[in-house]
């Protein structure tokens, strides 16, 4: 097997600036997406990355990767000046960015995926059995040993696999900068532990790290120091001690959302939705109700069926015994779209992949499921297909250029508001929201949950999977927990604690 090209990496004591970006700006046409934007990531420290959508963070990781170059401004690396004019030039440097959305090579093994760029040109063909091997060793030192298997194909992976590969890329080589992209905006509690025992080492071992998150819980659990950005500009950096939750949320959008997760009991109306001991291939005898006008929490570890429960739902995956009701009928859905016209909307975990159309504009994302109700005769009115459009844009403060905008250049939070524009847009009376604020920031979410919560009030049944348990007790009415494809409890609005939750969780 040809070998891994090994980092020389110079030692740097702890505490010392391995690298700088200094005064950066970028833009892109008229549009400035960075403005005097400096950052410094130490030796042994981890150093947070926050903002709202849109602040710049995305394009300053792009410039430390060297996919774009500043305009102007400068970096350093252990104390020289240093110019990326492609990623090569980075990774080359010692410098590692793990990405939010993972890109996996679908046919080979996660051994294959793990090492892929490492691996040299030349020389002999590389042994596949000694890199699975190789890949099993370097899975146990980090912590993932039995999370993921090195001889799976990329196309088999789960979205926590996915990023675990993404992960395992980085580290394997041992480089001397790292940042994480949102690291665990797809891992479970489990998994995710596992990634702070791994940073902590890291740090440990004298690594530079960089970590971006809208989480302010892993925040205030990792970062020594918090770097934060609004509209491309620096706002300023704090030590973790010297800052507490509130006062970063000022500093990234300007204004208060200390009561974001609010919302008041209700009094629920009619079951519109039952299951009476559904089950299938992915979960077992579910019994649950959700009633108009209630936000139900569906909690649990990532592989515990909560995805799968929805899919099952709305036709995705088939009913194989027990029995569905929706407004106090039993129904059978073969396909999505029998539950659409049914009055189900489902927004999944993957917007991406699963809900939206990125080569197309906002206008053609939102009037996706009432395409028939906006046609004269045969032909879809532009005319109603614009004013529809408009509707949603105002209405839930989607910040795009035009509605002709694709949809795949809008902040992950907008992209979040398309989706739930569709589904209003059918005006359903069951909602199911998987992960609803995956990758979204702070401010976003709360507009988010203002949604969620106007919905609820106006009689919609809303059944929401998530895996931040602060956002599931926030929101949630009562609060149903998952594992290994089966409910373990209920839990009413009093009772549920994130303690509570995760006992059940762990059954």
């Amino acid at each position: 097997m040809s070998a891994l090209a090994p980092l020389t990496i110079p030692p740097t004591a702890a505490g010392q600036v391995v690298f700088s970006a200094t005064d950066i700006t970028k833009s892109f046409g008229p549009v400035a997406a960075l403005s005097g934007v400096s950052l410094e990531l130490r030796a042994g420290e981890v150093t947070a990355l926050m903002g709202e959508n849109g602040a710049g963070k995305s394009t300053l990781l792009k410039i430390i990767t060297g996919d774009y170059q500043p305009d102007t401004g400068a970096l350093t690396l252990h104390g020289g000046p240093v110019h990326f004019g492609e990623p090569r030039e980075s990774r080359t440097a010692g410098i590692r960015v793990i990405a939010q959305e993972p890109e996996i090579i679908p046919h080979v093994s996660v051994a294959e995926n793990i090492f892929v760029g490492l691996l040299g040109t030349r020389g002999p063909i590389f042994r596949r059995r000694e890199l699975i091997e190789r890949a099993r060793t370097a899975l146990a030192e980090f912590g993932f040993a039995g999370v993921i298997s090195p001889e799976a194909l990329g196309s088999e992976l789960s979205a926590a696999q996915r990023q675990i590969v993404e992960i395992m890329r980085a580290v394997v080589d041992h480089p001397a900068v790292i940042c994480f992209d949102e690291p665990t905006s797809s891992l479970g509690e489990e998994e995710a532990a596992i990634l702070f025992d791994l940073i902590r080492r890291l740090r440990s071992d004298g690594v530079a790290i960089g970590y971006v998150s809208h989480r302010m819980n892993e925040i205030f659990r990792l970062a020594d120091a918090i770097t934060v950005l609004r509209d491309g500009r620096l706002v300023g950096t704090k030590r973790t001690e010297d800052t507490d939750h509130d006062d970063l949320v000022r500093m990234m959008v300007g204004r208060d959302l200390s009561q974001m997760f609010h919302r008041e009991p209700v009094s629920p109306g009619a079951t519109i939705l039952s299951l009476n001991g559904v089950g299938n291939e992915f979960v077992h005898d579910i019994t649950l109700s959700v009633h108009a006008g209630e936000v139900v929490g569906i909690a649990g570890l990532v592989g515990a069926g909560r995805s799968e429960l929805l899919k099952t739902i709305v036709g995705d995956f088939a009913v194989e015994s027990g029995e569905l009701g929706v407004g106090g009928k039993t129904v059978t859905f073969h396909t999505p779209a029998d539950s659409v016209a049914a009055g189900v909307g489902f927004a999944p975990e993957e917007r991406k992949a699963e809900a939206l159309i990125m080569q197309r504009s906002v206008r053609d994302n939102i009037a996706l499921a009432v395409l028939g109700q906006i046609a004269r005769g045969k032909f879809v009115s532009s005319t109603r297909e614009e004013e529809l459009a408009h509707g949603f844009i105002t209405k839930l403060g989607i910040r795009t250029p035009s509605d002709r905008q694709l949809v795949k250049n809008l902040s992950g939070g907008n992209q979040q508001k398309v989706v739930l524009a569709r589904w209003l847009a059918t005006k359903p009376r069951l909602l199911l929201l998987d992960e609803p604020t995956r990758g979204v920031d702070v401010g976003a979410k709360a507009e988010i949950y203002a949604i969620i919560d106007e919905l609820a009030r106006a009689g919609v049944a809303i059944l929401m999977v998530s895996s931040e348990l602060p956002e599931v007790l926030g929101l949630a009415d009562r609060v149903y927990v998952m594992a290994s494809g089966r409910i373990t409890g209920e839990l009413s609005r009093e009772d549920a604690t994130e303690e509570s939750i995760l006992a059940l969780a762990m059954d």
